[in-house]
C-alpha cells in the first residue's frame, strides 16, 4: 500500500466536508486503488478558530507556502478562491512537481491557461472538476469521453443562486426583491450577491467549460453576460402563457466549421451569460430551485444532460475528491492526465450571433401603432414570428417573439423604436434559447 500526503489550502464549507469524506471513504479508497491518502497539513487564516475536522491541532498552520513546500506533501489541494494567493501557492506546487486539485472557478477562468500550460511543462496534474458545477461531474466527461466528440453547443444552468431566485418568482410569484431575500435567508446567496445576479460567477464557469470544450483557451472576460435583476414578475407570467419558463443560462457554442478552420487555427466561439426564454419542454426547463444542470450537444452523441447540485459543501468535496483520487493513481503510476497547451479561441461577439427574441413594449393604443412598430422591426430586418396585446388604452403592452434575429440588428430596432412617440417604454428583450429556430 503505497501512501500519500495531502497539503489541503482552506478548510471552510467544502475543505471541512473532504477531510470527512476521505475518512469515510478511506478503507474503499485503499481496496480500490492501493493507496492511502491521508491530510497532513491544513492551511488556515486563523488556527485560534475551531473547525469541525476530526484532526489533531497539529495538522494546522497559518503559512500555505510552508504547507506547499513541506518535503513531505506529496499532492496539494487548493479551496482558498481568489486569485492571490491562490496563484502563486498553485504555481510554487507545480513548479515542485506536486500536483494539484483545486475548486477555484476566478482562478482558472482567468489565469487557467499559464497553469495549464505550467502543469503541461511539469509533467503534473491539474486538476478541477469541482471549479465548473459543484458535485455534477462535467469536466472529466468533457476531457475524457468526450473528447472524440464534435461538441456544438453546451447551454447551462451553473448558478444555483439566479435558479434558486427565478423558480421562486416562477411558483410564488413572488418578485425579484423577495425572492432574493429568501435565497439570502436560506443561504444559497451571499450578502453582497452581485456575483451570481449579475452574471459573474456563471461566466466564469462558462469560460473554463468553453476552454475545455473546444480546446482553445477563453478567459472570463471573453463572456458577455446580463444579470437577472431586470426580470419582472410580469416576464415570468408572459413566459408561462407563451409556454416558456425563463432561467438564467450560459451558452458556449462554436460558431466557425470545424470542416472549414485549418487544423491550426483555433476555433471560433461565443460564450454569453443571460437570463433566457426556454421552451417547457426543454430539459433546462424543470431544473428548480438551487440545483444545476448542463445540456451538452454533439455531432455524434447527439444531446446530453447532467443533473445534479451544483454547489454545498459535501457536493463540492466529492467532486474535490474524485480529482484528488486520480491525482493520486496518476502519482503512483507515473503517468499524469495532462491538457496540453492551447491556443487563444477567437471570439464571436455578442453582436454577430443570432437566435429568436422575445420583446415587449408599452404602447399607446390608438390605430396604426402596430404598423408602425412593425415597419420599424421589418425596416431593421426583424421578423415577428407572433404578436399579443395585453391591456388598452395607455396601459397596452405588445409582445412579440420574433424569428431569429442578429443581436446588432435587434439592439438597432430598440434605438429605433425609442424614438416613435406612440413608444412610451421599451420593456423587456430576452434572447429564446432551446426552440428548433434557436438551433439554427
Amino acid at each position: 500500500m503505497k501512501r500519500l500526503r495531502v497539503a489541503l489550502l482552506g478548510c471552510g464549507n467544502v475543505g471541512a466536508a473532504l477531510v470527512d469524506l476521505l475518512d469515510e471513504q478511506r478503507d474503499a479508497i485503499v481496496a480500490r486503488t492501493g493507496i492511502d491518502i491521508t491530510v497532513e497539513r491544513i492551511a488556515v487564516r486563523s488556527t485560534a478558530r475551531q473547525r469541525p475536522v476530526a484532526v489533531h491541532p497539529s495538522v494546522f498552520t497559518t503559512d500555505p507556502l510552508a504547507a506547499v513546500e513541506d518535503p513531505d506533501t506529496d499532492l496539494v489541494v487548493e479551496v482558498i478562491g481568489g486569485i492571490e494567493p491562490a496563484r502563486s501557492l498553485v504555481t510554487r506546487a507545480i513548479e515542485l512537481g506536486k500536483p494539484v486539485v483545486t475548486a477555484n472557478k476566478e482562478l482558472l477562468a482567468n489565469h487557467g491557461a499559464e497553469l495549464f500550460a505550467a502543469a503541461d511543462a511539469a509533467g503534473v496534474d491539474l486538476l478541477f472538476e469541482a471549479a465548473v458545477a459543484g458535485g455534477i461531474p462535467l469536466v472529466r466527461p468533457l476531457r475524457e469521453s468526450l473528447v472524440g466528440e464534435p461538441i456544438r453547443r453546451i447551454v447551462g444552468i451553473v448558478n444555483g443562486t439566479t435558479n434558486y431566485v427565478l423558480t421562486k418568482m416562477s411558483e410564488s410569484g413572488a418578485d425579484y426583491a423577495e425572492a432574493l431575500a429568501e435565497a439570502q435567508r436560506l443561504g444559497y446567496a451571499e450578502r453582497d450577491p452581485t456575483a451570481d445576479v449579475e452574471g459573474f460567477d456563471a461566466g466564469a464557469k462558462a469560460a473554463i467549460i468553453a476552454t475545455i470544450a473546444f480546446g482553445a483557451v477563453v478567459v472570463a472576460g471573453d463572456v458577455y453576460h446580463e444579470g437577472i435583476s431586470a426580470v419582472t414578475a410580469h416576464d415570468i407570467e408572459t413566459a408561462r402563457h407563451l409556454g416558456h419558463v425563463i432561467k438564467a443560462i450560459a451558452v458556449v457554442e462554436r460558431t466557425d466549421d470545424p470542416a472549414v478552420t485549418g487544423p491550426d487555427e483555433p476555433p471560433e466561439v461565443a460564450v454569453r451569460v443571460h437570463p433566457a426564454m426556454i421552451p417547457a419542454t426543454h430539459p433546462l426547463a424543470s431544473v428548480r430551485d438551487s440545483f444545476n444542470a448542463v445540456f451538452i450537444e454533439g455531432d455524434a452523441v447527439g444531446e446530453l444532460m447532467l443533473y445534479g447540485r451544483g454547489a454545498g459543501g459535501r457536493p463540492t468535496a466529492s467532486a474535490v475528491l474524485g480529482d484528488l483520487i486520480d491525482a493520486a493513481v496518476n502519482v503512483h503510476n507515473g503517468g499524469p492526465g495532462r491538457i496540453g497547451r492551447l491556443a487563444r479561441a477567437r471570439i464571436r461577439p455578442i453582436d454577430d450571433l443570432s437566435c429568436p427574441y422575445y420583446l415587449s413594449l408599452d404602447v399607446a393604443d390608438r390605430p396604426g401603432v402596430l404598423a408602425r412598430v412593425a415597419d420599424v422591426l421589418g425596416r431593421h430586418g426583424v421578423s415577428i414570428r407572433s404578436m399579443e396585446q395585453h391591456g388598452i388604452g395607455d396601459d397596452a403592452r405588445l409582445v412579440f417573439i420574433t424569428h431569429r434575429a442578429r443581436e446588432r440588428d435587434v439592439q438597432d430596432t430598440l434605438a429605433a423604436l425609442r424614438e416613435l412617440d406612440a413608444v412610451h417604454a421599451v420593456g423587456t428583450l430576452m434572447r429564446v434559447v432551446g426552440s428548433d429556430e434557436d438551433r439554427g
